[in-house]
This record gives C-alpha cells, structure tokens and sequence, in this order.
C-alpha cells in the first residue's frame, strides 16, 4: 500500500489554484453584491432561483431577486426587489424600489421608484414617488404618484 518513498504523514496534493468555479459557486445565495450588475457593493443581497415557490409572507433587510415563484405578501423594508425575468409574483409588495422583468399580480408599493421593463407585467395598482413603464411592458391598474414619499425617507 505505501512504498518505501511514501510515509503515513504525507498530506494529499493540494488542488490547483486555477481551478474553474463551480455552477453552484455563481449563483449561490449570498454572493456578493458586487457581481451583480445594478447592485451597490455596499448592501448586502439574495437571489431566490427559478426553481423555487414559496407560499406565505416574505420579509427582508436586505435587497432582494426573486426569478421563480412567489404567492403572499412582501415587505423588504426600504430595499430594492428586482423580478428576474422567469418569476410570477402574486403578492403585495412594500419596497423602497421595484425593478420588474417579469410577472407581477398585486399592488406596488414603493418609496422610491418603480421601473416595468420592456417584458414586464404588473397586475394592479402602484404607489410610489417615480416610476417609469418602457415600450411593451404590460401594465393594468392604477398609479399613484406621491414624490413626497421619497423625500420622506431622505
């Protein structure tokens, strides 16, 4: 089992340095904020995966991408949630602002902005201090326009 040039007391190779990052170590929750374009490195974020549904109520300190499947209120307390482009959201969301690429039925509510990109749908009413809604998103509700809010947070 051991030659003669062996001894018990020898530590195994360590791996090579260059080693490719595994698929889990990009899109694990938790990785810093800093990969993430449009996110400030300085506050901290999660990502829930496509591959997920939760039902019941959602709450954070943190910002926030869902990109799979939510039904039931969320409350981020002033953070930023993003709706990645695969996510359906049935709730009612309180944020300080709202990023949406996919799929949401409920009313927003923002302190500061709301942003319905190109592919997104919002299915209810929106309360916020700025919005912006780009060619061929969907949008069916009420907007509220309060640029008090944000100036209250300040």
């Amino acid at each position: 089992m051991w030659n003669k040039q062996q001894t018990q007391t020898e530590a195994p190779p360590a791996p090579p340095l260059h080693a490719p990052a595994s698929p889990a170590t990009v899109v694990a929750f938790g990785a810093p904020s800093a990969a993430r374009p449009g996110i400030s490195p300085s506050r901290s974020s999660a990502r829930l995966g496509s591959g997920l549904h939760i039902k019941g109520q959602l709450t954070g300190t943190e910002d926030l991408q869902i990109d799979g499947k939510v039904e039931g209120p969320i409350s981020l307390n002033g953070h930023q949630l993003t709706v990645g482009p695969t996510a359906v959201l049935t709730s009612e969301i309180h944020a300080g602002e709202v990023v949406v690429y996919g799929k949401v039925v409920g009313n927003l509510h923002a302190r500061d902005r709301v942003d319905v990109k190109t592919d997104g749908s919002v299915i209810g009413d929106i309360s916020t201090a700025r919005i912006s809604i780009e060619d061929g998103a969907h949008f069916k509700g009420r907007i509220e326009i309060d640029p008090a809010k944000s100036q209250a947070a300040d």
